[in-house]
């Protein structure tokens, strides 16, 4: 099966269509979301009822469980706060819905998904040192793992008791190792480019492939400054940080 991976949408809906668009021209048997739908920008309504439109597996993100007031954005940075409570406050009753219902972790054929970790998936701690990296492995079922939250594209691999990483954006998936692969992001990078990233992972070619798209960042932070989010969130769409 061909699948397209992606998450960190954070309600910017031009990186959304751009992002789907790409992915049509790819012949993908399943869309795989990983969450924090919403958050940051002006279109936390738009993007969920996307991602209900195209009937993807999908899991929670941290910006999501902030919004709908399962989470204390307490622990949010001041710009992200203000984010999570304007849209808490924009949300309709059917996003809240969907958004509340959300697993915050899932399990297909051959890998695993969630939004930050495996270890403690409702804590939404990064997978940032090896450390992590082996608690995540510890709790892996399956050879890989698909992960977001960071906005960085990353993979990080077990190999006999070793772990690595590589930025390469194409990955093989070899036999009798662990994986966790971090996607990127859609709506908002911060790997120093201002192009949304998710994953093609295609289980018969063993193969999994960062892709970059272009969008319209100008009409996006448009909408954010329109809305009188925090500036700062539209700037550093400009960045990609």
């Amino acid at each position: 099966m061909r699948y397209a991976i992606f998450g960190d949408i954070h309600a910017n809906m031009e990186a959304m269509d751009a992002v789907i668009a790409d992915i049509a021209n790819h012949k993908v048997d399943l869309l795989v979301c990983l969450g924090d739908i919403v958050g940051y920008g002006a279109d936390p309504v738009a993007c969920v009822e996307k991602i209900k439109e195209l009937d993807c597996v999908t899991v929670a993100g941290n910006h999501d469980m902030v919004a709908v007031g399962m989470m204390n954005p307490d622990s949010f940075n001041l710009f992200a706060r203000i984010a999570a409570l304007w849209t808490r406050n924009r949300l309709n009753d059917e996003s809240r819905a969907f958004l509340k219902d959300l697993p915050l972790t899932a399990t297909m054929n051959n890998f695993q998904i969630t939004h930050a970790n495996l270890f403690a998936p409702s804590l939404f701690e990064y997978i940032q040192t090896s450390y992590d990296a082996m608690r995540n492995f510890e709790c892996q079922e399956k050879p890989i793992c698909f992960v977001g939250h960071s906005h960085v594209p990353v993979t990080l691999v077990l190999k006999q008791d070793t772990i690595v990483f590589t930025l390469d954006p194409e990955i093989d998936v070899e036999p009798n190792v662990k994986m966790i692969v971090n996607v990127g992001c859609i709506g908002q990078p911060r790997d120093e480019n201002p192009m949304s990233a998710y994953a093609l992972y295609d289980s018969e070619m063993k193969k999994i492939v960062i892709k970059r798209v272009s969008y319209n960042i100008e009409k996006t932070c448009k909408k954010i400054v329109d809305a009188k989010l925090p500036e700062i969130n539209a700037e550093r769409l400009r960045y990609g940080r």
